[in-house]
């Protein structure tokens, strides 16, 4: 089963007490952010303070990654000082084409090889915020073999588009669209963007049930306030979780009987309920209602 992505948590990259508290915001991955959350002055400390987090604490229970600035600025430095440092990911920010992808991708492999890392070690992550962005996402997210996910970055997107964000989202549905298609054209995640307004929590819940009607894998949040939110949401109810376990169970017979034909009351199983059933074991797991021998 994939890496759950539910909450990608942001944190500043200058902030060196959120670096220490981050694995106990409780978001399935932490990105910290050397790029629009740093100022230009501090973006060398920013730099040293998450690589240094990284090396340091103990974030073993979270993906932990990085956005970096761009390779026109000081993006090859930023990606050096988190590929020795083991982060996990590395997200590329204002992503335009798959060229962007396939840049980056060489200076991480440079890195890596210069440094005795397997290559193909530090995973990447693309952020789309524009138009153009946004019409090249199939090509962005099969650009390379490190890509585990995009995501969309809308403040700049509906910027680019000479619109504002509104409470219904109608703004954004082509782009999340688009994404979305070519997260699971490509095999990967798709992640939402961050939802500003930290107080309007029936306008984030709403947005959270948006986005995972739509398919999304998670979603981007700001404030540790919003992550139970979302976990609550993405959570599968009782009687999804029942029938999960009955899927699973009948494939387990299955196996044991020797047999190729899998049925659960009268009905055959194909492979598209499988796999639902798998993610909701595992989204069950995730928010501790079931357990490792309840299946």
């Amino acid at each position: 089963m994939e890496r759950l992505r539910r909450t990608m948590m942001f944190v500043p990259g200058s902030n060196a007490a959120m670096l220490r508290d981050a694995p106990l915001y409780g978001s399935d991955s932490i990105m910290f952010d050397l790029e629009d959350a740093v100022s230009l002055k501090e973006k060398d400390s920013a730099r040293t303070l998450v690589h240094f987090a990284l090396k340091t604490f103990d974030y073993s229970q979270v993906e932990t990654v990085v956005r970096i600035n761009g390779l026109d600025s000081v993006g090859a430095l930023d990606v050096e000082a988190m590929v020795l440092a083991g982060v996990n990911v590395i997200r590329l920010p204002k992503t335009e084409t798959a060229q962007d992808i396939i840049d980056v991708d060489a200076v991480i492999t440079k890195v890596e090889k210069e440094n005795g890392i397997a290559v193909g070690t530090t995973k990447m992550m693309a952020a789309i915020e524009s138009a153009e962005g946004t019409l090249n996402a199939l090509a962005i997210a099969q650009a390379s073999e490190r890509l585990i996910g995009i995501a969309l970055g809308a403040e700049d997107y509906v910027t680019n588009l000479k619109t504002k964000r509104y409470a219904d989202g109608q703004e954004l549905f082509f782009a999340r669209s688009m994404i979305l298609h070519a997260a699971r054209t490509a095999g990967i995640a798709a992640i939402d963007t961050v939802y500003s307004d930290v107080d309007n929590t029936a306008g984030f819940k709403q947005e959270v049930e948006l986005i995972k009607q739509l398919g999304f894998d998670g979603k981007s949040v700001i404030n540790p306030r919003q992550i139970p939110i979302v976990n609550a949401i993405y959570a599968p109810t009782e009687k999804e979780i029942q029938n999960a376990k009955e899927v699973i169970w009948a494939i387990r017979e299955a196996e044991e009987k020797g047999s190729g034909v899998i049925a659960l009351n009268g009905k055959m199983i194909d492979k598209p309920i499988v796999e639902r059933a798998e993610r909701v074991i595992a989204l069950a797991k995730a928010a501790k209602l079931i357990a490792e021998e309840d299946i």
